[in-house]
């Protein structure tokens, strides 16, 4: 079950190519990964091998800009739903699942609404889009603070900036060092601040109330907001109740998040895809 690696190719409309760099990994029912915002695709489930171990297929790619891919023309959800649309048709992918985080859980949802016969579930962690572009101070400057610590201090400003203000002493050590470990995996740093400041001011689809319109089982991922400000736990049970066909889970309060939870968080998410009638032969 170890992965393969694999690059999808786009050709962009400035006349340059945009390569994707990703790995798959087991047999079964194929389960698409799509890591957030700054992220690569090692931190979807915390490199987690259980739902290998559960009989599913696992792809997983570095976004544009991310990790090893190169860096794209632009860093808004229209560019990445037309990204993971590249990456299903050249691996011949008809019909997936769907697992995002943050940006990513965007991505996903957006792709479910306008291809939901390509689309057997979605789960979404930690989902922070509201319906809408942001524009001016979004989410009090932070993503902004990200992008120029990341341009002027490198990986050790960025780590300052971006570490959990709720979380205790021994959980901020523990949360600066995955920060530090994922932003050291990108190729192209000064390209990821140029999606921190693009992305949270695009959007994915126009209104939350679409989502009463997505009949495809969805899992929610929640964490509460004293751990996780940026992904508010009130978003996602918008979410929840605006869904015809969604679960939400969420961390018992004073725990860890279980976004966080690699192998905790990869057997929900394969109890869910078996409930939703998306099982392993």
């Amino acid at each position: 079950m170890e992965p393969e690696s694999f690059q999808v190719a786009r050709r962009l409309e400035d006349g340059s190519e945009l390569i994707l760099d990703g790995e798959i990994a087991g047999d079964g029912p194929p389960v698409v990964l799509l890591h957030g915002l700054s992220a690569t695709r090692r931190n979807v489930v915390q490199g987690s091998r259980a739902l290998l171990r559960r009989g599913y297929r696992l792809i997983a790619y570095d976004a544009r800009g991310h990790g090893a891919s190169s860096p794209g023309t632009g860093y808004g959800y229209p560019e990445l739903i037309e990204d993971l649309e590249a990456v299903l048709d050249d691996l011949g992918l008809d019909r997936v699942a769907l697992v995002g985080s943050s940006m990513g859980a965007a991505t996903g949802m957006a792709f479910a609404m306008r291809h939901p016969e390509r689309v057997a579930a979605v789960v979404q962690i930690t989902p922070a889009y509201n319906g809408a572009a942001r524009t001016g101070n979004v989410d009090d400057g932070a993503w902004d603070a990200m992008a120029t610590g990341l341009e002027e201090g490198g990986v050790d400003a960025f780590v300052d900036v971006a570490q959990p203000a709720g979380a205790g002493e021994g959980w901020k050590e523990i949360a600066r060092e995955a920060v530090r470990q994922r932003m050291e995996r990108h190729e192209h740093p000064l390209e990821v601040a140029q999606a921190l400041r693009q992305m949270p001011r695009s959007a994915a689809w126009d209104g939350l109330e679409a989502l009463r319109e997505v009949h495809t089982p969805v899992l929610i991922v929640a964490s509460r907001d004293e751990m996780d400000h940026l992904h508010p736990l009130a978003i996602a049970a918008e979410y929840a109740r605006l869904l015809p066909n969604a679960e939400l889970v969420v961390e018992d309060e004073g725990k860890s998040p279980l976004a966080w939870q690699g192998a905790r968080l990869s057997g929900v998410i394969a109890d869910f895809l078996e409930r939703a009638g998306y099982a392993p032969s």
